[in-house]
């Protein structure tokens, strides 16, 4: 009886999350920035406190809803009115990346995890911790985002 294979999906599925988790695990925090000389750090409490990104305009983050910032690592969402909300955008399972907010939750399709909107608590695995949530603020009707 031949041996089964993997289908193709499989490999490059298992290539990617390899590939991010090295990326992810060779590179400095610090080389993450909005593109204008500032970076953003994400803190472990010891070093130089962590300077605010500026993501663009709330408006773009609708209610009951949110954005994915894929440069800059981070979800923001408003869940009521004028509420903004900012989590880190690695999925606690395999380090994906989330892809979406829909239907009130934050979505890895990765393995399908399911994050809350209001406080990244995970409502639906495999994920085994909910998302690190960052300060956000708004300053002239710009997202401003600490990763601390």
């Amino acid at each position: 009886m031949p041996e089964p294979t993997a289908s193709r999906r499989t490999v490059l599925c298992c290539a990617a999350v390899a590939l991010a988790g090295a990326t992810a695990a060779g590179c400095s925090s610090a080389a993450q920035g909005d593109g204008k000389g500032a970076s953003a750090t994400e803190g472990d409490g010891k070093g130089a406190s962590a300077v605010p990104v500026d993501l663009g305009a709330a408006a773009d983050v609708p209610v009951g809803g949110g954005k994915v910032y894929r440069e800059q690592g981070v979800v923001v969402t408003q869940p009521t009115a004028g509420e903004y909300k900012a989590f880190s955008a690695k999925c606690t399972h395999a380090g994906c990346l989330v892809n979406g907010v829909v239907k009130e939750q934050i979505q890895c399709l990765c393995h399908g995890s399911r994050f809350g909107i209001s406080d990244g608590a995970v409502q639906d695995g495999p994920a085994p911790a909910p998302l690190p949530a960052y300060r956000v603020a708004v300053q002239n009707g710009n997202l401003q985002v600490t990763k601390s």
